[in-house]
């Protein structure tokens, strides 16, 4: 039995009835990927467009507000890693306040704290938008005191993860957003 979606073929039929429509294409390596396979990578790639969603989008607004107030008045507390090493080491980043700036860039008034590393300064920083998710960017940045360093941290329901690398090394980082209690 064709289920209704089938009726005029199309991607949907393949995805439903992928033996109906059998394709083999090989992969870049010379194997052979089974249609289901392909059926289901495809699917995927056709959802993540469609559920795609900017901050320039209608509630951009909104998302940037959002942002702002939850990351002013936070701090960031949890581990990253270096290299391969299998230990994790503490970090805090405590933000004071988060404002748009002109140039599309984001204002961070930021207290750093890792190992014996303590230093406290504005950082320009650019955010990108993954949908409703900002995305802290910054590449081949000089940090007085600390170094040059290039990350892409993603903030998510009061926790945040992302890769870092400065000089020859880097790793992930994550942990919880954790808000200062209102007076």
């Amino acid at each position: 039995m064709i289920s209704p979606a089938c009726a005029g073929g199309g991607p949907v039929c393949w995805f439903l009835s992928p033996n109906r429509f059998r394709v083999d294409v090989s992969s870049p390596k010379g194997r052979i990927v089974k249609s289901k396979t392909l059926a289901l990578s495809i699917a995927l790639l056709i959802a993540a467009a469609g559920c795609s969603r900017n901050a320039g989008s209608g509630n951009s607004a909104a998302l940037e507000e959002n942002f702002r107030q939850s990351l002013s008045g936070a701090t960031l507390v949890g581990h990253f890693t270096v290299g391969d090493r299998k230990d994790l080491r503490e970090e805090k980043y405590t933000i004071t306040k988060v404002s748009k700036i002109p140039g599309g860039l984001w204002l961070f008034q930021v207290r750093i704290q890792y190992g014996k590393r303590d230093v406290t300064l504005p950082l320009p920083l650019n955010v990108e938008w993954a949908g409703d998710t900002p995305v802290i960017t910054l590449t081949d940045m000089n940090i007085p005191g600390l170094g040059t360093y290039t990350a892409r941290v993603l903030i998510y329901r009061d926790q945040y993860a992302g890769t870092w690398s400065g000089g020859d090394v880097g790793g992930q980082m994550f942990g919880r957003v954790v808000r200062d209690p209102k007076p």
